[in-house]
């Protein structure tokens, strides 16, 4: 299957500084996509470039299989930015009103396309409310519905999740699998690494305006792991470092080990059962994604001061 999005050698600058340097990645249809970065990493400025706020100095991207062309696809985006922008003095029924007949739905089609998502998010009450009166919880919903009225083909959310209570903010989760599901490819921007483990297919890390990281999550949790294993045992206490593995950390019940090279699991557990070690549970411990995000951010920069200090 062909890629909805695809970025080719992108590149944006201003003045001396590289926002972009030469990324590209692919977006499958229908996937979540986790696109991650520090502050001051380039990630707004390729999410501009992909919405035709902005526009590439050097690369290519290309939208459902044809040239990105912003004044003609527009229709097919529906984005969501972190920063709120909607009008505070308008009414929260005739703001998306207006807000979808901009993205080329009938008045008639917008009406109902927003009832519907106002009941399905219980905001049938709000319709003669003013922005202003609105907590961030409640403008976020607000902010999402509108992005999605149109049912666009690409869905950007940037922090989506930002001011939701929990209650809310499954609320929001599930209508991104069900958008999904349903064919929509969504984007997913946010510094919440757990939420990215939780809903992500696929991630791109970048940081000083370059790739630095690409994958899925499952791949990259195993690219990244350190062959250290939790073990939980009744008798914890009696175990010690051998040949075989180093004691990472005890706890009161469980222990995390960490295997040496040359040896196995099963050299491990046949370690364990010799010393008598009444064991309740062996797994693997893989990394999560918010230790392989500060791994290689500090990596990064600590790679750019000694080139700049050479």
């Amino acid at each position: 299957m062909d890629p909805l999005l695809s970025l080719k050698h992108l590149q944006k600058f201003y003045a001396t500084q590289k926002a972009v340097d030469d990324i590209s990645f692919d977006i499958q249809q229908g996937s979540i996509f986790g696109l991650l970065g520090p502050n001051g990493a380039g990630k707004t400025t390729l999410l501009r470039m992909i919405t035709g706020i902005f526009y590439p100095d050097a690369g290519e991207i290309i939208l459902d299989g044809k040239a990105f062309n912003p004044i003609e696809d527009i229709s097919k985006i529906g984005y969501m930015p972190e920063e709120r922008g909607m009008y505070k003095k308008m009414k929260i029924g005739e703001q998306a009103l207006y807000l979808a007949q901009l993205k080329g739905l009938s008045k008639g089609e917008a009406t109902e396309r927003i009832k519907y998502w106002f009941k399905k998010l219980e905001m049938e009450s709000w319709w003669n409310k003013k922005v202003e009166d609105l907590s961030k919880g409640m403008s976020q919903k607000l902010q999402f519905v509108i992005t999605v009225l149109h049912e666009p083909k690409l869905i950007i959310l940037d922090e989506p999740f930002s001011g939701l209570d929990p209650l809310n903010a499954n609320l929001i989760k599930d209508e991104i699998y069900g958008l999904a599901k349903k064919g929509a490819t969504i984007i997913f921007s946010t510094h919440r690494m757990e939420q990215v483990e939780e809903i992500c297919d696929h991630i791109v890390l970048v940081n000083l305006g370059k790739k630095i990281l690409d994958g899925t999550v499952k791949d990259i949790k195993q690219q990244y792991k350190e062959n250290i294993f939790s073990v939980q045992a009744s008798n914890c206490e009696n175990i010690g470092d051998n040949e075989i593995f180093n004691i990472v950390r005890k706890e009161e019940e469980k222990v995390l080990v960490k295997i040496n090279p040359g040896f196995s699991t099963n050299q491990v557990l046949s370690q364990l059962i010799k010393d008598n070690i009444n064991i309740v549970a062996y797994n693997e411990q893989l990394p999560s994604l918010n230790d392989i995000f500060i791994q290689l951010v500090e990596g990064t920069h600590a790679s750019t001061r000694a080139f700049q200090n050479q």
